[in-house]
């Protein structure tokens, strides 16, 4: 079964008197513990199609399918809602909070989604972000700040915290561009990981070909347009 389903998705903008299509009868399938790369030139629509599937953005027509909901009509709250349960988000820039260290960072997200947490879910969640920053090899640094992490350190604390909320689909615009080569394999190395460990779909918008030579699902895009969509046999 689908975890995400884009059917004959259009995103136009209008700038002035012009208009300008983004995404012209977009239509693909995204399964659950999919590793999915998003290719294509700039200008392709490959960001486009993210902020749509991560909830950002919404589309002109057509209709998305996210965890078996049509969400072509949901308003600005309910959207904020899914994308709080569902999706986790891995930025280009990372997006740390400078003023708080490695822990409060992976934190930050569960202090938004949900403000009333008892005593218990507390404690359950303090277990669980130690956990997430072990895996991610953080321990030592735990109380260090992101400007004394190196940017490989740095986004593997973006890499926590948009797993905190254990989400079912983990969106990541170009999560290597900032990153020395050694330091984007490792962590391709780490996602590929957690991709097997917790089932978690990846989905990535880039121009990386470690990320393309390693993903299992390919949606190559041209013009807003999907050129190409194929599945690899999942490597073990």
């Amino acid at each position: 079964m689908s975890i995400i389903s884009l059917r004959n998705v259009r995103k136009i903008y209008h700038l002035d008197t012009t208009e300008v299509v983004a995404l012209n009868d977009i239509s693909f399938d995204i399964e659950k513990s999919d590793f999915v790369s998003l290719i294509g030139p700039s200008g392709s629509g490959k960001s486009t199609v993210l902020n749509i599937l991560g909830c950002i953005d919404t589309a002109t027509a057509g209709e998305v399918i996210i965890d078996g909901q049509d969400i072509s009509g949901f308003a600005d709250r309910d959207l904020t809602r899914l994308r709080q349960r569902f999706i986790g988000f891995i930025f280009q820039s990372f997006n740390l909070l400078p003023v708080l260290n490695v822990v409060e960072n992976v934190e930050f997200p569960l202090l938004i989604t949900d403000k009333k947490r008892s005593p218990e879910q507390k404690r359950k969640d303090a277990e669980y972000i130690d956990y997430l920053i072990e895996a991610v090899g953080l321990t030592e640094w735990r109380n260090h700040k992101p400007n004394e992490l190196s940017g490989g350190q740095r986004q593997r604390v973006a890499i926590a915290r948009a797993l905190v909320t254990r989400p079912s689909v983990v969106m990541a615009d170009e999560p290597t561009a900032n990153l020395d080569s050694t330091n984007g394999e490792n962590i391709i190395a780490l996602m590929k990981q957690i991709n097997r460990e917790f089932q978690t779909t990846f989905i990535f918008s880039t121009h990386d070909q470690n990320i393309y030579k390693d993903a299992d699902h390919v949606i190559r895009l041209k013009d807003g347009s999907v050129a190409e969509n194929f599945r690899r046999q999942k490597k073990s």
